[in-house]
């Protein structure tokens, strides 16, 4: 291994600098190309750092999941989208704070949401835009309906202390990039175009029409509705991506490494990287794959974690690891492997990596 890993701690994620300025740059100029704005979403980095980089190459603003994260990308984007919904006093005084110093909006998909956002702003003297979340085939959060999504809209267009400011959506449902993701992108459009239609025939305007997701990514031009995207994870991929075809194992710029720490048990050894890690994800596209890859032995299976262990499969290796020896692990889904980080390890080419904060970690409210 090279002489510079060693400098590292394991378990330790390193991300590959020239990697990650490729895979912002690639998705940068593919939205350029197709005149979609990009608003990504910083729950896979949460890193202030990160967020400059994307706002550098011309994103028009961050997406967060919660007001932690919120306020850390405050400090690098003065245009935030909560894609979460708010409800409860606390939250929302706090995003009500937040609008005082740039632009705030949230998705919502309730009255009740819409009230309790508009009220802390009130109080706040600030305003809060909304997006009425449209549920497009996710079925986890939105409006069922292009009417709902009228009526919520309506509600709001009345509602002092909000601005109506349009649509989000999330295709989360599908994917991949193939012929039938695009088919089925393309019904997205047809309920988002059916639903603007809806909102301007009552004279309301969705200004903002915000979706998107990684593994759509560079098929978002087939939703002509949308206005703008929010990838995560194409900042650094993960075998999610690469077992899904919308990745390849060169575009996963995080890399956990890991030691060898036992081989006492014949058929597998253990890395000091268990579910406190790698988390207990499981690979969408490929479930039986294990917990992760691991490039110096891609015939190895990460089959069993627990909180610090992981219990590797080498009964199909060709080649064995001694104990003390490093592994490098690409995980299933890389996003709860950074929260679970206080720092990572940022690589240049040529250069020892150096520890860089996770600004946003462990922020769930």
């Amino acid at each position: 291994m090279n002489p510079q890993a060693l400098q590292i701690p394991t378990p330790s994620i390193v991300l590959d600098a020239p990697t990650v300025r490729r895979n912002l740059k690639r998705l940068a100029d593919y939205a350029k190309s197709h005149n979609i704005k990009l608003r990504p979403h910083t729950k896979t980095h949460k890193s202030a750092l990160m967020g400059k980089m994307q706002m550098d190459l011309g994103a028009t603003g961050l997406t967060v999941a919660k007001v932690g994260e919120a306020k850390v990308m405050a400090e690098v984007s003065s245009d935030i989208f909560m894609a979460y919904p708010a409800v409860d006093p606390l939250r929302c005084a706090e995003l009500a704070k937040l609008a005082g110093r740039v632009t705030m909006r949230v998705g919502i998909d309730s009255s009740t949401a819409a009230d309790a956002l508009a009220s802390a702003a009130r109080a706040a003297g600030t305003t809060i835009g909304l997006l009425v979340d449209l549920d497009v085939g996710m079925h986890r959060t939105g409006l069922q309906t292009p009417a709902e999504a009228l009526a919520l809209a309506q509600y709001v267009s009345n509602l002092k202390g909000a601005r109506l400011d349009g649509i989000m959506f999330y295709p989360g449902s599908i994917k991949d990039e193939s012929a039938e993701s695009i088919k089925q992108l393309q019904g997205v459009d047809a309920k988002l175009a059916e639903t603007i239609a809806l909102w301007a025939k009552s004279g309301l305007k969705a200004g903002i029409v915000s979706g998107g997701s990684s593994p759509t990514a560079y098929i978002s031009h087939h939703v002509k509705s949308a206005t703008e995207a929010r990838p995560g994870t194409y900042i650094f991929y993960d075998m999610n991506g690469v077992y899904g075809g919308y990745a390849k194992l060169e575009d996963c710029a995080a890399r956990i490494h890991c030691t060898v720490v036992s081989n006492a048990v014949p058929g597998q050894f253990v890395i000091d990287a268990g579910t406190k890690t790698l988390t207990s994800d499981k690979n969408g596209p490929n479930p039986d794959s294990g917990h992760g890859y691991i490039l110096e032995y891609p015939k190895a299976r990460i089959a069993k974690l627990t909180e610090e262990h992981g219990q590797v499969d080498s009964t199909r290796c060709d080649a064995l690891p001694k104990i003390g020896d490093r592994v490098t692990v690409i995980p299933n889904h890389i996003c709860p492997c950074v929260n679970l980080q206080n720092q990572v390890w940022w690589k240049e080419e040529g250069q020892s990596p150096r520890p860089m904060d996770v600004d946003a970690r462990g922020r769930v409210f």
